[in-house]
């Protein structure tokens, strides 16, 4: 199972743009696969980032997080990534799936405890 991208922004969007209508792969083969574009693409996501405006989590989901200790977990087990996908697609309206990538997992979770820390802070 994969995990759906997320564009981090404006380069991004165009980006699955120019793929759709297949204008990537006319500008691949007119310049070359070195064409500039990750370069602008990087550019144009930090100059306008996607802005991921949380939902707020519910009592359960809180509680839960805490539980876990999501600040010091460093073993996750496939039930407790389950649970924190499905709080992180609800509170971002994500369509995230199940991964066994690390990385992809370790992302979800850092994001997880920045709004975890943002609760902690607010009380």
């Amino acid at each position: 199972m994969t995990i759906e991208k997320q564009p981090k922004g404006l380069g991004d969007l165009i980006e699955n743009i120019t793929k759709a209508t297949g204008i990537k792969k006319l500008v691949e083969w007119a310049f070359g696969e070195d064409c500039g574009c990750d370069a602008r693409k990087e550019k144009l996501n930090k100059l306008f980032p996607r802005k991921r405006k949380p939902e707020c989590l519910l009592e359960e989901e809180y509680t839960y997080l805490k539980y876990i200790k999501l600040e010091t977990q460093r073993k996750l087990n496939p039930e407790m990534q389950r649970r924190i996908l499905t709080i992180y697609n609800r509170i971002f309206k994500a369509r995230k799936e199940f991964s066994s990538c690390n990385s992809c997992v370790i992302g979800m979770v850092n994001e997880m405890k920045k709004v975890l820390n943002a609760y902690e802070e607010k009380t």
